[in-house]
Parts: structure tokens; C-alpha cells; sequence
């Protein structure tokens, strides 16, 4: 992933809007979905999303003089989005799409440390997050499995599908 062309300001506040909308979406989707385990696991992805917003929060602040981050309407940096279509569908194709966000997000936060020193808090962090997102692609990993094992059979886990 080549981010030269893009701005410190460019990728906080992409990294920012992407933490904001993976927070959005592990919410929503765990309202939809009653199997307590996974709710459980969507839940959780959900509050380390919020946590890493707030790390970045505070980044943005302490790079640009304490002015507050604005997000944009899109993000200056292409990165896969996640979906969740008005329709109902099987959950595996929004786990999916969530495995490929959470990869690219890893693969973001390295090539992102770099503009930090080495033994930079900030480095560090990043590069801690990159591994945390690998973390969350594997749950969901485990999770899809389990979806694409069991979706067919809704008493198994029901409401597996995601949407209204």
C-alpha cells in the first residue's frame, strides 16, 4: 500500500472515519443478529473500534496544535467499505466485506507508522493497531466459518441473516 502521496492530516482523519464506521457498523450489526455469541463478538469488535477512535482523536490533536479532527464526507485514502443493504441477506457476505476492511486496516497502520520515528508512541500505537485489526480479521474469520456452516439453518442460529 503506497500512502506517499497523502498528507499526515489525509490519513488520521482517514483512519478516524474508517474506526468511526467500523464502530457503526459491528453496532448495527449486533442489534440484528440474536445468537448471543456473536452478538457478543460484534459487540466487542464495536467497543475496540471506539477505542481506537479515540487514540486517533487524540493523535490528530496532538499533531495539528489541538485543533479538532473534522471528517470528511470520503476519505482522501481508498479503503474497502462495509455494507449493510436495506435487504436481508446471509451474514457471511458483510462478514466478508468486514474481513477485507479489517486486513486493509492492518496493512494501513503499518505503512502509516512510518511517519513516525521509530520508539514513538505514535509508531508504536500504530503498529499496535495493525496487529489488533489482524486480531479482529481472524475473529471474524472464525465467525464466518461458523456462519457458513450453520446459516442455512436458521434454528441454529437465528436471525442470521442481517437487515431489517
Amino acid at each position: 500500500m503506497d500512502l506517499g502521496q497523502y498528507s499526515t492530516e489525509d490519513l488520521i482523519l482517514t483512519a478516524l472515519k474508517a474506526e468511526v464506521g467500523a464502530k457503526e457498523i459491528y453496532s448495527t450489526l449486533a442489534t440484528g443478529v440474536k445468537n448471543a455469541y456473536l452478538r457478543g463478538r460484534l459487540e466487542f469488535l464495536a467497543s475496540e473500534e471506539e477505542k481506537h477512535e479515540r487514540y486517533l482523536d487524540g493523535l490528530y490533536r496532538n499533531e495539528f496544535e489541538g485543533r479538532d479532527p473534522v471528517l470528511p464526507d470520503s476519505t482522501p485514502v481508498p479503503m474497502p467499505e462495509v455494507t449493510i443493504p436495506s435487504e436481508q441477506v446471509p451474514i457471511t457476505g458483510i462478514l466478508s466485506q468486514a474481513m477485507a476492511a479489517e486486513k486493509a486496516a492492518s496493512e494501513f497502520y503499518v505503512v502509516m507508522a512510518e511517519r513516525w520515528a521509530k520508539g514513538s508512541e505514535a509508531r508504536d500505537m500504530l503498529m499496535y493497531f495493525s496487529k489488533m485489526e489482524m486480531g479482529h480479521y481472524r475473529l471474524l474469520e472464525t465467525e464466518m466459518a461458523a456462519a457458513a456452516e450453520f446459516e442455512e439453518f436458521d434454528s441454529v442460529w437465528p436471525l442470521m441473516h442481517a437487515g431489517p
